[in-house]
């Protein structure tokens, strides 16, 4: 496969960083040591440090090499980042398949939140982000990216998204973490580390790029936690 470069997506990239700065200044974010998720949560465990979360990329991008046809042209194959988390995870993986095996993908940065089920059930809108996939989806094989499978309702929304603007050949889900509890026939045909949860509980990803902070976490809502006798 030829070697391409493609151009760098700063303007969806410093889009999502004015946003989770925004988000930062409101509380929602952690603090520079990444184990302060505001007082409505207690942390029960780390699941990765920065090293940890290194090597399952380092894994991942190897994965999604195995997976490429070595008789087809590099550029029937893309990686696109969901937001927000998604696209720095996606960049991360790119930057590593150029690294280890010389081959660079193109790029894409997609936003479903208004392809959401319950957008319109939501007491408070959330932030629509950038979408920005410089590229023709039509006749590619996409690997799309996000930090946490949970329900599988932002992985349906965002294969309705990507269909809107093209047909791919393939779609293709990569998942740092697997919480489990999907509510609908979606999997992650690639994951980094299944993490069984229990009601209450969720998996918080944390990114240098976006929080300041580098690693997965465990946690739980203060209500939710076990009483006593």
């Amino acid at each position: 496969m030829g070697r391409q470069i493609h151009p760098p997506l700063e303007p969806a990239l410093q889009n999502l960083d004015d946003a989770e700065r925004k988000d930062s200044e409101s509380g929602s974010l952690t603090d520079s040591a990444g184990t302060d998720f505001g007082s409505d949560y207690v942390v029960k465990a780390r699941l990765m440090d920065e090293h940890d979360l290194g090597r399952t990329l380092d894994r991942l991008a190897r994965q999604i090499v195995e997976q490429l046809d070595p008789d087809s042209d590099e550029d029937h194959f893309a990686i696109i980042g969901m937001q927000s988390r998604g696209v720095f995870l996606a960049r991360r993986l790119q930057e590593r398949i150029s690294r280890f095996e010389s081959i660079d993908m193109p790029l894409g940065v997609l936003d479903a939140t208004m392809y959401r089920d319950d957008f319109r059930l939501r007491a408070s809108q959330p932030a629509v982000r950038a979408t920005d996939i410089p590229f023709d989806v039509t006749g590619k094989h996409i690997f799309l990216v996000d930090d946490v499978l949970y329900t599988g309702r932002t992985i349906r929304a965002a294969l309705d998204a990507l269909m809107d603007t093209g047909r791919p050949a393939s779609v293709r889900c990569l998942a740092l973490i697997d919480r489990g509890h999907h509510e609908l026939p979606i999997q992650a045909d690639i994951v980094g580390r299944v993490v069984p949860t229990v009601p209450g509980e969720e998996v918080r990803v944390r990114l240098q790029e976006c929080d300041g902070a580098e690693g997965v976490w465990l946690v739980q809502r203060n209500d939710d936690e076990p009483k006593g006798p």
